[in-house]
């Protein structure tokens, strides 16, 4: 079964993309495996640590490289996606010709409680992550509006309307991880 690692940009134990991503997770457990990377103890990107990296750096390379695909889940922090991502995405893509997320399939989706469900964060990780040479899922977006009990206490989603709309979503991501899904692709240095 294929692996996909998730990244979740909110480092609070009480978010509500994280309760969203375990959710989706849920759904998903039939077809695909999901590996939560934990984000809290990446440093923001400073190149003169490559001498001697972060165990985290080293961590999150790690398990991204041996995962078949990416699942990000970003909440929306003032029309952007978070600085924990862009760290992970700076760590990830670092040293030259050592990118982890070379040639790795990836969905993105988000949700926040304003009616636009995270769509600027969205958009712009859209734009970024081709260049990184990850193929993203182009659809379905799924822009999420999160209401008061949506997810219960065991992160099940409580609208079944919103669970369908989810189920193929996640149905979906794993046809796109099984017919995209690559080993890393390094780029040599020449």
């Amino acid at each position: 079964m294929p692996t996909v690692a998730v990244i979740v940009g909110s480092l609070s134990a009480a978010s509500i993309n994280r309760k969203y991503a375990k959710a989706l997770a849920k759904l998903g457990a039939p077809l695909l495996d999901f590996d939560f990377i934990d984000l809290s103890a990446l440093p923001h990107y400073n190149n003169d640590l490559w001498p001697n990296p972060p165990q985290a750096v080293l961590d999150l390379k790690r398990r991204v490289e041996a995962a078949d695909g990416v699942l990000i889940v970003t909440p929306e922090y003032n029309r952007s996606f978070t600085g924990v991502i862009k760290s992970a995405l700076e760590w990830g893509s670092r040293p030259w010709g050592k990118s982890s997320w070379g040639g790795k399939p990836v969905a993105i989706t988000g949700t926040s409680v304003g009616a636009v469900g995270t769509a600027a964060a969205q958009t712009q990780l859209r734009t970024i992550l081709p260049h990184l040479d990850m193929l993203v899922m182009g659809q379905p977006e799924i822009f999420l509006r999160t209401t008061p009990g949506l997810f219960d206490e065991n992160d099940d989603v409580t609208n079944e309307e919103t669970r369908t709309l989810l189920l193929g979503f996640m149905q979906r991501f794993a046809t796109f991880v099984e017919r995209h899904g690559t080993p890393n692709v390094q780029i040599a240095a020449e």
